[in-house]
């Protein structure tokens, strides 16, 4: 093999080195203020739904909970029925919606709500006005919906 083959071939490696260790990114760099989230619904459930964070995120339980009051759009987040209330389940406040669509995250309720898609009724969520979920969070969110939304 002469040198400039040996250079070409060395410069191939590293390069090829450097594109594999970008992909390689740190979940929880992705996750933001929530480190230790993971695309599963028990994650997403401790981690964001029944859990303010450090953006000053609220809890989603705050409002969808049926402790004290009736839950906001008739969506109850609490842990033992939140599963439940959200998959396969039309969407209280628009006809033909679904809160979530195993493996459909871009035509489950849910996701239209959080990220204030058109033709949501009412405002993005959460109600407040934010702050709202990271990009890290909607992905591990999306992630979850699109690999079948299972328990």
């Amino acid at each position: 093999m002469s040198k400039q083959q040996m250079v070409l071939q060395a410069l191939l490696l590293t390069a090829a080195a450097a594109l594999v260790s970008s992909c390689d990114e740190k979940l929880s760099t992705i996750a933001g203020p929530t480190p230790n989230l993971t695309p599963n619904f028990a994650t997403i459930q401790s981690e964001v739904f029944e859990k303010a964070d450090s953006a000053g995120r609220p809890a989603c339980t705050n409002c969808h909970t049926n402790v004290g009051r009736n839950p906001a759009a008739g969506l109850n987040l609490t842990h033992d029925v939140a599963y439940d209330q959200l998959v396969n389940r039309p969407a209280q406040n628009k006809a033909g919606a679904v809160r979530v669509i195993p493996g459909d995250p871009d035509n489950s309720y849910v996701i239209q709500k959080l990220e204030g898609k058109p033709g949501i009724v009412g405002q993005r969520m959460p109600f407040n006005g934010g702050p709202f979920l990271t990009d890290g969070q909607m992905l591990f969110l999306r992630r979850w919906i699109a690999n079948g939304a299972t328990r």
